[in-house]
């Protein structure tokens, strides 16, 4: 069996090992992989694995000896799965392998913006506590999570970990949620979300983008929100429209924004929320912790070699 991975390096830069993929076939690994390399790499794979390269319709009709697509991710909107299962290829996914990891970054977001830790400590690298006329400074608010409440959309496996946290600091927390009312942990409150927005000093997005998700943070949302308000989005770039955001943090409705998604990956230099102070976007490393990624190695190559067992796993 030929196995190639057509972007390997965001996965794996070099610190896991590809061995336990390589006991299983041919592999062959690239970096990264232009669109119009995919059809020449992928021309006599069985099994191809990719994390955001595209693999179309189009694409999969003129590669026939292809057999197995892996997504090393746990969203596929990168293949086209229907078309993969017109030609009866099998497609798995890596699910919840990130969950503690992208609850964790949910929450240093949140915690940044409630104690600001990276400001204070560039500006006494440079020197403001040294020169300091009192034992102490601040010159941006400062937020106790105790008391507070927390609006979550989006009660899957991350979500419900950030809801535990949540909790943990003493937060109230409110949801959007699919589950039923009576199925939910005490302390979590299902609602709606006009009433979400209208209640949380902290929302927080953890759904599936789909048709009704897109853009689901816009103006017309913000507007229902309390004024000095903080938004976090983990999950998808395209749930938030982002010149709306921007808009309202720079007339001061909204407190602070932090994300690690953002709706084009990289932004562009010029993106607004580049140049706002009280935004804060890390670069889509909230899966991307060295436990998380050796667990989705994990996963993918016991989803491969299930597949070759004839007993698919984690099939989408």
């Amino acid at each position: 069996m030929k196995i190639v991975v057509l972007d390997g390096y965001a996965a794996n830069p070099g610190d896991i090992s590809w061995e336990p993929m390589q006991s299983l076939g041919q592999l062959v690994i690239y970096d990264r992989t232009k669109p119009q390399e995919v059809l020449e790499r992928c021309n006599d794979a069985d099994a191809v694995l990719t994390n955001k390269v595209v693999l179309n319709a189009e694409t999969i009709a003129r590669l026939p000896q292809l057999k197995y697509i892996g997504v090393l991710a746990t969203g596929y909107n990168v293949v086209d799965v229907k078309a993969a299962a017109a030609q009866g290829i099998v497609v798995t996914n890596i699910p919840a392998y990130s969950t503690e990891s992208v609850a964790q970054l949910t929450f240093a977001h949140i915690l940044n913006i409630a104690s600001r830790v990276g400001h204070y400590a560039d500006a006494n690298r440079e020197g403001r506590w040294s020169h300091n006329p009192d034992f102490c400074y601040w010159d941006t608010p400062l937020m106790e999570l105790n008391g507070k409440t927390m609006g979550i959309v989006g009660l899957g496996n991350i979500g419900m970990r950030v809801a535990q946290l949540a909790l943990a600091f003493g937060m109230d927390v409110f949801a959007v949620t699919s589950k039923l009312r009576t199925d939910l942990p005490a302390g979590i409150q299902k609602t709606t979300l006009e009433g979400l927005l209208a209640v949380s000093d902290v929302l927080t997005l953890h759904c599936p983008l789909t048709e009704q998700t897109h853009h689901i943070i816009n103006a017309e949302t913000l507007a229902l929100m309390k004024p000095g308000a903080v938004i976090i989005n983990t999950g998808r770039g395209p749930l938030v429209d982002e010149q709306a955001v921007a808009d309202a943090l720079k007339n001061g409705h909204l407190l602070a924004y932090g994300a690690d998604v953002m709706e084009q990956e990289p932004p562009r230099a010029d993106h607004p929320l580049l140049s706002c102070p009280n935004a804060f976007l890390t670069p889509h490393i909230a899966w991307a912790t060295f436990e998380a990624r050796q667990r989705l190695m994990d996963i993918a190559v016991d989803n491969l070699q299930s597949f070759i067992s004839g007993r698919p796993k984690n099939q989408v």
